[in-house]
């Protein structure tokens, strides 16, 4: 069956493509160990520089790169042209960095002659996602190539044409043959690869389901994975927050890629001495946001990536609704072609309504009210997920201790959106997933951390 890509602002077929055989996904898994056996012995400073021609190859082509990602997967395209620079800015970053954050240590209370060293693993297979198309093959790849590892991409299968036009940007940069590769093949594929005797780790970013289906593969065959999944990120409204600022970052944050992120915030938890201030503000910021044709400059707001997803988001909201939330803007798919929906607020929602226990993926809003700061960390706190996590609040102190001490999740915030930096940590806890991506533990997640000692 032919892997597809259509265009979510018009529906229209963009390209089917053939899916890799069988045999051909065997062979690459061997070309990735072969190479292997080479790119570990190539030194820090080679590998650097062959990054840092990766970031000038993404650069060279940004606006190709950005049509491309907006036409496959509907991202505005301001924001898939900042996405492509954000994959030239990881490679800059490891390419700078890697080398003192792979350096060999001796820890406190060590013995003189025994060190710890960073050695590579191998083969690593990644499955990604369509929603950040370039951004997540780069986080998850670049430190695992870095660090010494070859990497086998089985991308999502309406972004084919992304999946190859990353495989070109590291094949114009040179990466010698065999280091990076992508396998055009679908889902039910992906047991075989996990399963194959030169993949040594696997890393996923997608549902939380994914996520459990891949770490009891990688379970069975006694290899390491990382799992960066699904995320109901809670903003939590104190009394003395900055509601001006608070509406506007929240506004943002639940419609950043149309509201098709992980750490898009979701669930806006308020207390209600300023209810209903926060949601006059957030409903004007919300509706002032421009639903439009992804490559249209001024666009705020594309269409969801696929028909399935809107429908699964209506039918969300339509059961949130008859559970007895209110509607304060929205709730409806947009007429005409594409996969479009309005910006949605909805308000008194409670536990027990998809809005509040289960994940939005679209610019849908909820807001929880709460009777004061306790109940609303004990409701941040009551999901099932824990990746990012906000507070406003004009004190910058109690900020910092709620966000380090209460907040269940792997990112936490105050005043300002939860987003991915190259030098920091990125990744959950509980149904979130595990393991780190970015930052140094990203760069030895898929190493063999060594002991040595020398008599």
């Amino acid at each position: 069956m032919p892997l597809v890509s259509i265009n979510p602002a018009t529906g229209r077929l963009i390209r089917r493509y053939r899916e890799y055989s069988p045999r051909h996904q065997a062979a690459a898994a061997e070309r990735a160990h072969a190479a292997f056996l080479d790119w570990r012995r190539v030194s820090l400073a080679s590998r650097a520089r062959l990054l840092r021609t990766v970031a000038a190859a993404l650069r060279r082509k940004l606006d190709a790169h950005a049509h491309l990602i907006t036409s496959e997967m509907g991202k505005p395209l301001a924001q898939a042209r900042a996405e492509v620079e954000k994959c030239a800015l990881v490679c800059e970053h490891y390419a700078r960095n890697a080398a003192d954050l792979l350096a060999d240590e001796q820890p406190p209370g060590a013995p003189r002659n025994g060190f710890i060293t960073y050695r590579p693993l191998g083969v690593i297979l990644a499955v990604m996602p369509w929603n950040f198309p370039y951004w997540q093959v780069f986080r998850a790849v670049v430190p695992a190539l870095m660090a010494g590892n070859t990497v086998l991409l089985k991308h999502a299968s309406n972004v084919c044409g992304c999946a190859l036009a990353i495989e070109s940007v590291f094949q114009e940069a040179s990466l010698p043959a065999g280091v990076f590769q992508t396998l055009l093949i679908h889902s039910d594929r992906v047991p075989a690869l996990i399963d194959h005797p030169q993949v040594q780790a696997v890393t996923l970013t997608g549902s939380t389901a994914a996520g459990r289906q891949v770490a009891a593969l990688a379970g069975a065959a006694l290899k390491k994975c990382v799992l960066e999944l699904g995320g109901s990120d809670p903003y939590v409204i104190l009394a003395d927050a900055d509601l001006d600022l608070a509406a506007e970052v929240c506004a943002r944050s639940r419609l950043i890629n149309s509201g098709q992120s992980c750490i898009a915030a979701k669930r806006f938890i308020v207390v209600e001495e300023v209810r209903a201030a926060f949601e006059h503000r957030f409903v004007a910021r919300m509706a002032a946001r421009k639903v439009g044709p992804p490559a249209d400059p001024g666009t705020d707001i594309g269409p969801l990536a696929r028909v399935d997803l809107r429908e699964e988001l209506h039918a969300q909201v339509r059961k949130s609704l008859r559970r007895g939330a209110r509607l304060l803007l929205g709730g409806q798919p947009l007429p005409g072609p594409g996969w479009f929906y309005a910006p949605t607020v909805l308000a008194d929602v409670k536990p027990g309504m998809p809005a509040g226990d289960e994940e939005l993926f679209g610019p849908v809003a909820a807001i929880i009210p709460v009777r004061d700061e306790a109940a609303a960390l004990a409701t941040a706190n009551r999901s099932s997920y824990g990746l990012g996590a906000a507070v406003f609040t004009r004190d910058r102190r109690r900020g910092r201790r709620l966000a380090v001490e209460e907040l269940e999740s792997g990112l936490a915030f105050v005043n300002d959106f939860v987003r991915s930096d190259p030098s920091l940590p990125f990744g959950g806890v509980k149904q979130s997933g595990f393991g780190r991506e970015l930052g140094p533990f990203g760069l030895r997640e898929f190493v063999n951390i060594k002991t040595v000692v020398v008599a």
